[in-house]
């Protein structure tokens, strides 16, 4: 019997995939990167080596730290981030990428690259229609 989820990732995966592991592995991917919040997390832990709970709350406005908690315990579950607990009171805790997730750096710089050319697209598109182009 076919689960919900199968149901799902074969409405999504495209008939040309050779491996329906592998097609399954980028649905999980994409699944991961699209909650809300992921990638800003991991944006942010790529602009610096490693960085503190309450400063990562700090540089995302509008996070609550429930939600930062979750996001950041399923990177590390995902093997994307990894968590410094150093044995100190109170006790200091730092989040940084693994290796594994350096290398999406690589495409979330892209990605932010597009971002901004699309960005600027339609914003000359909203110009030209004001100006009745």
């Amino acid at each position: 019997m076919e689960s919900a989820f199968d149901k799902e990732t074969s409405k999504h995966t495209n008939d040309n995939c050779d491996n329906n592991v592998e097609c399954k592995a980028v649905f999980d991917a994409w699944n991961l990167l699209g909650k809300r919040w992921s990638l800003l997390i991991l944006k942010n832990l790529n602009a610096k080596e490693s960085i503190r709970f309450n400063e990562l709350k700090r540089v995302i406005s509008g996070i609550s730290s429930t939600v930062l908690a979750d996001r950041l315990l399923e990177l590390e579950r995902e093997g994307l981030v990894t968590k410094k607990i150093y044995p100190e009171i109170p006790p200091r805790v730092e989040y940084s990428l693994t290796s594994r997730a350096k290398e999406l750096g690589i495409v979330l710089g892209s990605l932010g690259n597009w971002v901004r050319r699309w960005n600027s697209k339609i914003k000359i598109s909203a110009v030209s229609k004001q100006e009745g182009r």
